[in-house]
């Protein structure tokens, strides 16, 4: 598993798709003119020209270097645009662009270039290899010993071992294990040393009968011309005369009869004295040209035509894959050395003694469960039953509308569903529900269910509970034939701190890939903090977000806690929005530089790619390009809605909320609403001692109550309007976790020792679609989604927010043709309420919370649904409409007639 590496530069920019090499070393042709007038300026003293303009022009040539090396970049570029002036955080931003140049040439000092470093998994790990074998490659400085036990060789830790001193580990740490595939009994060695096979073909090229000898008689034969081959059938022909020329029997005897070996101008000279009468065809196809100066000897012309033929040769490749056999041909032959579903682990003896760990690159895990001992698979499923790739990856739509799930608790029935069960029954309900987007959290292994997949031990994996990585395919590949994107949840803020199933203390030593002391340990959560400045572990991240992408065909990633990683604090502090907060001593560089370099490579290797930031303290710049001082986040999730709407649910009451909160809170920074993600609600809202909305609104409601069809209009009213509003006046994305679409009544809480670890609350009530309330609350949210389907709400532009009124509760406001307008107020309706518009024209009610089919009172008339404006100016705005507006209702107009005036 060797590569070819050629020292080489890359340049990454997150706005083109291209990867752009600059090599260092390059070859220069330099065309002398033969004939015209040079005219060059001399200055022969020092006093014609002044030292202060030496050290302009010096310095100005410097700067225009250093300048064209950094076209298009400017550290601080997004200060400027958004007209910020903090000199700290400006410094800041330039400090760690050049902290980001030296990183970056950190890398190339042992990578060819940043793809090559973010596809560590090509080589470490498990891979099976052409020449019958299985190469295993692992990360472990700290140890002094590695072996590979597990049932394939009755979990021995000396039969397959590397020892360090033995070539068995590189500089950097990495061990190097072979495991040879067993020689059936009664079958011979392979005729060829370095015999190639191919494991997904029956037959291949070098099952046809013939024989390597005629294959490689043939290649002579075929592939070189006459008199080519002279040294190839005959090797010791040249060094035989030359030693017959030098110790035969005339050469000479003595040192002195020896004398001084000419030099090689001397002995050309000679040659060509001596052959001077010769044929043009004997001699060869280059000459020296000699004009008397002592650099000609190095000046070689070759002939033209020999040059192109020369170069139009093909390496002899076809001939040696000609000897490459098929898979019968090598289970006839072999055993593998490491079957598939083999269980193994990796043994060190380090300095502390003797330990065994689960594989860092390891794909398949099954972690300990039911106090037995975690160990890896080796997933290498013949042809016939490994996952082959039915649909393409869907384009990525302009507004994402995401469904958040969790594959474990997505099934009816009290226990941890399966890949295939989600497949089956879930995605078509997303489908159905006019989504475009899943995200899905809790799939990388981890090996506590209750940490809800957040406490991740192997990065490498998906988590076995669920199914096989195969089935992972699966699921992904049917959402894309359903026209789905596939957002995986990623977490590499922090890691678990288990031991013999996680990464911490890997090789025996407390630095492998987290820090030590108090600042490897997560100050609240005691999970392990990365250590972002070392190489290897930069190398092991980074590939590990390619990993994904390529090998399971994810679409993008939500990039969980950011604020646990970007601050030593782990965004625990109280922060009061100062900038000098973002630049001070409590902000860990190194965190923000591995987000740069992760943002840069996804979106150079995957130009589709869609990379979203889940940050509490809305770090300055996450979603503004890398070039310009940036993090390169495409989207952002903005956390204070959810709990802004939790807090008004619970703590005040109805006629006490604030509209002006409400519309602050949603629209947030307009300069960045366009890269905003919207949500009322997520799986945080519900899980593990949270309340879901429908739980708050409607868990407390008896049957037998008198005032039950109240309190369920009021809970029904106003978790439709929630949710309109929080759709409609927010950014190009919006998320909904999965069953609040129909108002999922009950909480999610993961089994754990607390609740005598019952899987009662970790399912979904699927059966509630039936329930006339909750099949209200889904049609309602299907027409959300349709009205961005059709009338495209989430691509227009910022809204216009043109109207908001905290004494009747009404908030109004436009985004292109469409008008929306809001009565929170609990009990005050209104019959002709008056609220601006732009355009004269007539405006007809396109969605309405308070229909009958949406489980509303249907209070608006068919009659009211077209309004005509009146010449009559109302916020600001020459025309307005006047409205009927029920109270706790919603309704969402739209410019059917434009009025020319």
């Amino acid at each position: 598993m060797t590569s070819l590496s050629l020292k080489t530069k890359i340049s990454l920019n997150p706005n083109n798709s291209a990867l752009h090499f600059n090599a260092p070393n390059k070859l220069q042709h330099t065309n002398f003119p033969k004939k015209g007038k040079i005219k060059i300026k001399v200055t022969c003293s020092a006093t014609d020209q002044p030292p202060q303009q030496q050290q302009q022009q010096t310095y100005s040539k410097k700067k225009r270097n250093a300048s064209e090396g950094d076209k298009g970049i400017d550290p601080v570029g997004f200060l400027n645009k958004v007209g910020i002036t903090h000199k700290p955080l400006a410094q800041f931003l330039r400090e760690r662009h050049k902290e980001l140049k030296n990183r970056k040439d950190e890398i190339f000092k042992r990578f060819l270039n940043l793809m090559e470093f973010s596809t560590g998994y090509e080589i470490v790990g498990m891979h099976r290899n052409v020449e019958h074998r299985v190469d295993f490659m692992d990360w472990a400085p700290g140890a002094r010993y590695c072996a590979l036990v597990g049932d394939f060789n009755g979990w021995s830790p000396t039969e397959n071992c590397a020892r360090e001193g033995h070539l068995g580990h590189d500089d950097y740490g990495y061990w190097f294990i072979i495991l040879e595939d067993k020689l059936r009994e009664g079958e011979k060695p392979d005729e060829l040393y370095f015999q190639q096979y191919n494991y997904v073909d029956d037959f291949d090229k070098g099952d046809s009968g013939v024989s390597i000898q005629e294959i490689f008689k043939r290649a002579n034969d075929e592939y070189w011309e006459p008199g080519e081959d002279r040294f190839l059938k005959n090797r010791f022909e040249l060094p035989a005369k030359l030693y017959e020329q030098l110790f035969g029997p005339n050469g000479p005897q003595t040192l002195q009869e020896l004398e001084e070996m000419p030099d090689a101008q001397t002995t050309y000279k000679a040659w060509k004295e001596q052959h001077k009468d010769d044929l043009p065809s004997n001699l060869p196809s280059y000459d020296v040209i000699d004009n008397g100066k002592d650099y000609d000897v190095f000046n070689v012309a070759s002939d033209p035509r020999w040059q192109e033929k020369f170069r139009s040769k093909e390496p002899p490749i076809p001939y040696w894959l000609e000897t490459r056999k098929g898979r019968k041909a090598w289970l006839k032959k072999y055993t593998p050395g490491i079957p598939h579903g083999s269980k193994y682990r990796v043994y060190f003896n380090t300095p502390d003694g003797p330990l065994e760990r689960i594989p860092a690159w390891a794909t398949y895990v099954q972690p300990d469960a039911d106090g037995k001992e975690a160990f890896a698979i080796h997933w290498e499923p013949s042809p016939e039953f490994a996952y082959k790739w039915r649909n393409t990856r869907p384009k990525v739509p302009k507004s994402l509308r995401i469904y958040e799930c969790h594959v474990g608790i997505s099934g009816s029935k009290p226990k941890i569903s399966s890949f295939n069960e989600f497949t089956e029954k879930v995605l078509p309900h997303v489908k159905e529900a006019g989504y475009n987007v899943i995200q899905l959290f809790g799939v990388v292994e981890h090996k506590d269910y209750f940490t809800v997949g957040y406490r991740v031990t192997n990065l490498y994996a998906v988590s076995s509970r669920y199914g096989t990585p195969d089935d992972f395919k699966r699921l992904v590949d049917e959402a894309h034939g359903l026209g789905l994107l596939v957002f995986l949840d990623i977490v590499h803020s922090y890691s678990a701190a288990d031991q013999m199933v996680g990464l911490s203390q890997f090789d025996g030593s407390n630095d492998c890939y987290f820090h030590t002391g108090k600042r490897g340990f997560h100050k609240y959560w005691g999970t392990r903090m990365f250590k972002y400045d070392d190489l290897d572990v930069l190398h092991f991240l980074l590939s590990n977000l390619n990993w994904w992408v390529v090998e399971y065909q994810i679409d993008g990633f939500q990039f969980h806690s950011l604020s646990s990683m970007i601050y030593t604090h782990n965004g625990f502090a109280s922060l009061t929005g100062d900038l000098e907060e973002y630049c001070n001593q409590y902000v860990d560089k190194d965190a923000l530089l591995y987000l740069i370099l992760a943002n840069e490579i996804l979106h150079a290797l995957h130009p589709n790619i869609i990379t979203i930031a889940e940050d509490a303290t809305y770090y300055p710049g996450l979603c503004e390009p890398t070039t310009q001082g940036g993090l390169g986040f495409d989207y952002f999730l903005n956390l204070s809605a959810s709990e802004m709407w939790l807090s008004f649910l619970e703590n005040t009451p109805d006629h006490e909320w604030s509209m002006s909160k409400i519309v602050s809170t949603l629209v947030g920074n307009g300069q960045y609403s366009d890269k905003m993600i919207m949500y009322a609600e997520n799986h945080n809202q519900s899980i593990s001692g949270g309340r879901s909305f429908a739980e708050i609104l409607f868990g407390e409601i008896s049957e037998h109550s008198p005032d039950t069809n109240n309190l369920l209009l009021r809970g029904c009213s106003l978790h439709k309007m929630i949710r309109l509003i929080t759709f409609t006046i927010g950014g190009h994305a919006y998320l909904n976790f999965m069953g609040n679409e129909f108002g999922h009544p009950k909480r999610v809480e993961f089994p754990m020792p607390s609740n005598n670890f019952s899987f009662s609350l970790a399912n979904r009530h699927w059966d509630l679609l039936a329930n006339r309330l909750h099949s209200n609350l889904y049609s309602f949210d299907q027409e959300l989604m349709k009205l961005d389907e059709n009338a495209k709400v989430l691509l227009r532009g910022s809204p216009s927010v043109h109207h908001v009124n905290d004494a009747k509760m009404v908030i109004c406001y436009m985004r292109g043709p469409l008008v929306f307008i809001f009565n929170f107020h609990p009990t005050d309706s209104y019959e002709d309420y008056s609220v601006g518009v732009e355009e004269a024209g007539e405006y007809q009610i396109i969605l309405n919370t308070d229909e009958s089919k949406f489980g509303g009172q249907g209070l608006i008339k068919e009659h009211q649904y077209l309004q005509r404006t009146i010449s009559k100016r109302v916020d600001g705005l020459r025309n307005c409409i006047e409205v009927p507006l029920p109270s706790r209702t919603a309704q969402v107009y739209k410019l059917s007639r434009i009025l020319r005036i």
